[in-house]
């Protein structure tokens, strides 16, 4: 277990690393883009004086690494600073959107991981057949469409039809059932793009595995095709199966951004785009960097889930 800990404490810093490096991109990033911040929200018609004035109550006077360094000591603390556009604080717009993003990762989560799971699995058990052929077939189609256009194709199919809302419309006093309800297409639509990347992963692990000699001595015994997969191909082939299906996770947390315009879903998707039209940085800086530190520590999950399934890593000579 020895090698286990510093293994995850080197991963933990190198994830450490990684989003301070992150942070500063983020931040740079912002600081080269064209025109001057105050002038552009004060507009034209304001005097030098008002636009000196202003930039000295946001702070843009200060040189660029004093502002950066203000700005991470703040994010550590969770004080993102106050939006430009509502004059509130950021952590408090994240907070509610926040929320909202991470219950349509997780439904679409509920429904991908499993559904991805059984058919890697029934590809795998009837490999090379016509099913495996169909189910293939779909998934390629389906991992091979953009979100938007997955999207799109879900409003005609269902939500025109009246079966579905076409705007996934939640918020505080909306129950369990209607939000299940409401955010059903934009869940299917992030379901759809991030099955077939996981299926295909599961069936080539399970296939992998089958010419293993531990699986023909299985066959030989006079096992079932199903339970030699289900009992011993499917646990050893759990480490690149978890290492897939977090970055798929990671994925549905930072890759919401155009399902949630599509639907206008509350989520921090649409926030981004929203701070991203009024030019308010503040926000869009926040938003980044909490999809950074999603997709590092879910990353830093699956390498320490993908060891802890894996004896030979874990009981080392």
């Amino acid at each position: 277990m020895a090698n286990i800990r510093s293994m995850i404490a080197r991963r933990l810093l190198l994830g450490l690393l990684t989003l301070f490096a992150i942070s500063l991109i983020i931040f740079f990033a912002t600081e080269l883009l064209p025109g001057d911040l105050a002038q552009n929200m004060l507009g034209q018609a304001a005097t030098p004086e008002t636009v000196a004035a202003f930039r000295k109550e946001l702070g843009l006077d200060l040189p660029a690494h004093i502002r950066y360094l203000n700005w991470l000591w703040g994010a550590l603390h969770g004080d993102f600073g106050a939006s430009m556009a509502t004059k509130r604080p950021v952590a408090e717009l994240i907070a509610s959107r926040l929320e909202h993003t991470l219950f349509l990762a997780a439904y679409a989560a509920a429904i991908a991981v499993p559904v991805s799971l059984f058919l890697g699995v029934l590809a795998a058990l009837y490999r090379n057949s016509l099913l495996d052929r169909a189910i293939n077939a779909l998934a390629l189609t389906s991992i091979s469409f953009p979100e938007f256009f997955v999207s799109y194709i879900l409003i005609v199919l269902l939500a025109q039809s009246g079966l579905f809302p076409s705007m996934a419309r939640i918020d505080a006093s909306t129950t369990l059932a209607e939000a299940l309800y409401r955010s059903f297409l934009p869940a299917l639509a992030l379901t759809l793009v991030v099955t077939a990347h996981m299926m295909r992963m599961t069936r080539a692990a399970i296939i992998n595995l089958l010419a293993s000699p531990y699986v023909e001595m299985a066959r030989l015994k006079g096992m079932s095709r199903m339970r030699v997969i289900l009992y011993h191909a499917v646990p050893n082939a759990l480490a690149p199966i978890i290492t897939v299906v977090a970055l798929n996770l990671a994925y549905l947390i930072t890759g919401v951004v155009v399902v949630e315009v599509v639907f206008v879903y509350p989520g921090l998707g649409q926030l981004m785009v929203d701070s991203v039209s009024k030019r308010d940085f503040p926000v869009v800086q926040a938003v980044a960097l909490i999809f950074a530190a999603a997709y590092v520590l879910l990353n830093l999950t699956a390498d320490v889930l993908s060891t802890l399934t894996n004896p030979r890593l874990v009981h080392r000579k």
